[in-house]
């Protein structure tokens, strides 16, 4: 049976982080591996992440250059009720559009707020651009919004995973990675040179080193990660002969990642 083209596809997306506060070490991110988790589940390929200010030219540029560059662009942070949450600003100028109140963003915050406390601050947050389409908000009503690829949440980790949640089924994805996973007890430097020689045999597949070291003990995961399963089995089986030449004892796993 064919595989549809859709399954075939590569799926990409890239991953915006805006805001000062990351950037100065006060706050740190705990939104990227969530979605590259969530988004490799999906069949959709991280290709990129970035991490930028709260500065309307670098939002705007930035924002332009990666929905024309990717299948799907996520941004995290911007869109409170701050002088500074600016996100929601820049994705309609990145669009060329105007940044209006949605009538049922309004509708939900003034259902989440006591009578009379939805503020001209707090009413910023049901400010997004024209054209855009809400994402739900299971947790604190404020919603999140698509435009075009992108796709705009908030920056509280919480929010944003309920919020992702929600969205999942809006995306589509493509040929899901496997992954598999060998660890030995051998220096990462004994398998360097014939490491090398496996992945110019291999160049559809990905490669990675990644050294250990726990309580007296050392060694390293080498994770092959690609999207034909015998293409993989056979890069292992090599991998395997190579690690007990070398008088290792490799361990291995099977997962999609």
């Amino acid at each position: 049976m064919d595989v549809s083209d859709t399954e075939r596809r590569i799926v990409t997306a890239c991953v915006l982080i805006i805001g000062n506060e990351i950037l100065s070490g006060r706050t740190q991110d705990a939104n990227l591996a969530f979605l590259a988790r969530g988004l490799t589940e999906l069949g959709i390929r991280l290709r990129e992440a970035r991490v930028i200010p709260d500065d309307i030219g670098v939002i705007v540029s930035t924002v332009n250059e990666v929905r024309s560059a990717f299948d799907y662009v996520f941004t995290t942070g911007g869109i409170g009720p701050t002088h500074d949450d600016i996100t929601a600003q820049c994705v309609a100028d990145a669009f060329g559009v105007p940044l209006i109140v949605h009538p049922e963003a309004k509708r939900l915050l003034e259902t989440h707020y006591p009578p009379g406390q939805l503020n001209e601050a707090r009413l910023r947050m049901a400010m997004v651009p024209e054209g855009a389409v809400l994402l739900p908000n299971p947790i604190s009503r404020a919603p999140g919004f698509q435009i075009g690829n992108v796709f705009v949440l908030p920056g509280v980790p919480s929010i944003m995973q309920g919020i992702f949640e929600q969205l999942k089924h809006r995306l589509v994805g493509g040929t899901k990675m496997l992954s598999r996973s060998i660890s030995c007890h051998l220096a990462e430097g004994a398998l360097a040179k014939d490491l090398g020689a496996l992945q110019v045999r291999y160049p559809d597949l990905e490669i990675g080193s990644y050294p250990y070291f726990r309580r007296g003990d050392f060694g390293v995961t080498l994770v092959l990660r690609g999207t034909e399963k015998v293409r993989l089995a056979a890069a292992v089986e090599e991998l395997n002969a190579l690690i007990r030449t070398l008088g290792g004892d490799p361990q291995e796993g099977l997962s999609e990642a």
